[in-house]
């Protein structure tokens, strides 16, 4: 299968409709100095502390009340426009150029419709920006306009956290809110623009790791994310204190969703929300909640069986 070849950085992809990219392609060859790397092992912490907060987690149990989904939508709307009105201020900057794929990641547009869909035409008289959501949107516009190079932090810890976990939430609110399977109400999470979700963030991770940065600057660009994910979790937190007011009934959809449903599409060992990621990083609570879940299904017990099968048939022959 071919892929279709990127534009010149310069060029600010502009025109483009479809990024094509083989999942099969080569892995990367990568350096413990780019930027990608450094922004992994830099926010390790911060991004751990995101994806175990509480509203994350219930939200991945399907326990999710539909005017918070809709209070994170907006909150959602404020944070991309003010991301995406300074990426375009700034797309011919030398360290946001390369990375400019307006037509593949932009969702404002996106997240407007499903306002509309959750709110009726009248929806932006029906929103306002939150006292939570405030200083992430502030922070934006402060580093687009003294400091784009730290859009760099915003745009890779937002987008590529979409194109990953984001997929995840998707099917979960989808199920749990009972939202139509032809997609109203969640076009924020559909990249229509792109075709393989691993092709796309392989290929925007090697522009950004071709990025002319000194080490000051990725350094900055790092302390950055984390404050991304910091001003996330101001927004997660203020929609836990506001679910404790509101007087909805959820539904519990524990993990009733299956695991080829989930995570289709995806690298699981990437998923920055899924519990089999916090299962294998040593916390027991998660992997004895995982292993509980894949129990509770048949197929896996059946999987589970034949493998124990196999282990005392190695065993006897082993003592033999």
């Amino acid at each position: 299968m071919e892929s279709e070849l990127p534009p010149e950085p310069n060029s600010a992809n502009k025109g483009r409709s479809m990024i094509a990219l083989d999942d099969d392609d080569d892995d990367e060859v990568l350096s413990p100095t780019d930027l990608s790397e450094l922004l992994a092992e830099g926010t390790k912490e911060a991004h751990d502390r995101a994806e175990n907060c509480q509203f994350v987690k219930d939200f991945l149990r399907g326990r999710i009340k539909r005017e918070l989904f809709k209070r994170g939508t907006a909150a959602l709307y404020f944070v991309y426009s003010a991301m995406e009105e300074e990426i375009e201020k700034n797309k011919d900057h030398h360290h946001i150029a390369p990375i400019y794929f307006p037509a593949e990641l932009h969702r404002r547009e996106a997240l407007a419709r499903d306002l509309e869909y959750f709110y009726g035409e009248d929806w932006e008289n029906q929103i306002s920006l939150s006292a939570g959501t405030k200083p992430y949107v502030d922070r934006i516009h402060e580093v687009g306009e003294k400091d784009p190079v730290l859009l760099v932090a915003h745009s890779y810890t937002r987008y590529m956290g979409d194109l990953s976990g984001g997929q995840i939430l998707k099917k979960v609110a989808q199920r749990a809110l009972k939202l139509p399977s032809t997609g109203e109400g969640l076009n924020f999470y559909q990249f229509e623009g792109i075709h393989s979700h691993k092709g796309f963030k392989q290929l925007y991770r090697s522009r950004m790791n071709e990025l002319e940065l000194d080490a000051e600057t990725k350094d900055r660009i790092v302390e950055e994310s984390n404050q991304a994910f910091g001003f996330n979790m101001m927004v997660f937190t203020e929609l836990e204190e506001l679910g404790k007011t509101i007087k909805e009934e959820v539904q519990d959809a524990g993990f009733g969703h299956s695991h080829a449903e989930m995570m289709e599409g995806e690298d699981i060992n990437k998923c920055p929300y899924y519990a089999a990621k916090m299962a294998v990083s040593g916390n027991p609570t998660h992997a004895c909640q995982l292993a509980m879940t894949l129990l509770r299904h048949p197929p896996c017990q059946v999987v589970l069986a034949a493998w124990m099968a196999v282990l005392a048939g190695f065993t006897a022959w082993y003592f033999m």
